[in-house]
């Protein structure tokens, strides 16, 4: 059974595995497929018609199935390799252990956001920007530019005792746990922190930066932590709602999986833990 673990806990043997197995996806082209699919999805989706991986129920279902996805092909070029998750209400800051030259590297360089130390940095010549938004082909970011602070532990909190999963109209305006984890309403987790980040992962096609994993995998188990919290407060809605993804319908791109088959983790992988 794949275990996630924290990256702060990480082995140097684990970074430089998740790392080799990454770089090798983007050699043979199927990291780069990822960024396309992501991009596509964030483009279409809209708080007025059809949504299914942002603005909607399945915002949650939606990525479990991308980062399970891309955990297997990490797999298959390294089977030890599992998914770690940056718990940004505790690493908060650009001296953190995951933005190291040893793992993911460092904020970008003020004239242009060019990150320039770590393995995804442009003079190792191993991460090009392919799928972009813009002429510029190397990864960058701007740690703390946009929004100064990364979200606290009590924002955290604030949002796991929410009760209901989600709520008409479904979308941006909706209350409910799903749209504050997502960060249109209330503290704005998820959003605040592809912001924090800056360059690329304040785009569409945020996968260009590999933090973008970590990130969602701290998304995911929030949502597992949310799940065993409220037990009785299941995914919405059931069914015959026009434009979003209901529980047993299924999710684009795939044609083989609905939210209902999503809801338990641990069919899939665990968390070194649920406490925090």
């Amino acid at each position: 059974m794949t275990v996630r673990k924290n990256q702060a806990d990480l082995t140097a043997d684990e970074k430089r595995r998740f790392v080799g197995a990454v770089l090798a996806l983007k050699r043979d082209g199927r990291y780069d497929e990822f960024v396309r699919t992501h991009n596509g999805f964030i483009m279409s989706d809209t708080d007025t018609g059809e949504r299914t991986g942002h603005r909607s129920p399945s915002f949650l279902p939606w990525h479990r199935r991308f980062l399970l996805d891309f955990e297997r092909a990490l797999q298959s070029v390294d089977p030890s390799v599992a998914l770690p998750y940056w718990d940004w209400s505790t690493d908060r800051t650009i001296r953190a252990s995951l933005w190291a030259p040893d793992f993911l590297g460092g904020t970008g360089r003020a004239s242009d956001g060019r990150v320039t130390d770590g393995p995804f940095a442009a003079a190792t010549g191993d991460w090009p920007i392919s799928v972009r938004v813009d002429g510029r082909t190397f990864l960058r970011r701007s740690l703390g530019a946009g929004v100064r602070e990364l979200p606290t532990r009590a924002e955290v909190e604030s949002v796991l005792s929410m009760t209901a999963y989600d709520a008409v109209p479904y979308n941006s305006a909706s209350d409910g746990f799903r749209n504050h984890l997502e960060g249109w309403r209330g503290v704005n987790l998820h959003n605040r922190v592809h912001v924090w980040v800056g360059g690329q992962m304040g785009t569409g096609v945020s996968p260009n930066d590999p933090v973008f994993w970590l990130h969602h995998a701290y998304i995911d188990k929030l949502w597992a932590q949310w799940q065993r919290r409220h037990p009785d407060a299941g995914y919405v809605p059931a069914g015959g709602t026009p434009d979003v993804v209901d529980l047993d319908e299924t999710m684009k791109p795939w044609n083989d999986v609905r939210p209902a088959d999503l809801l338990d983790h641990t069919r899939f992988y665990t968390f070194d833990t649920l406490d925090r």
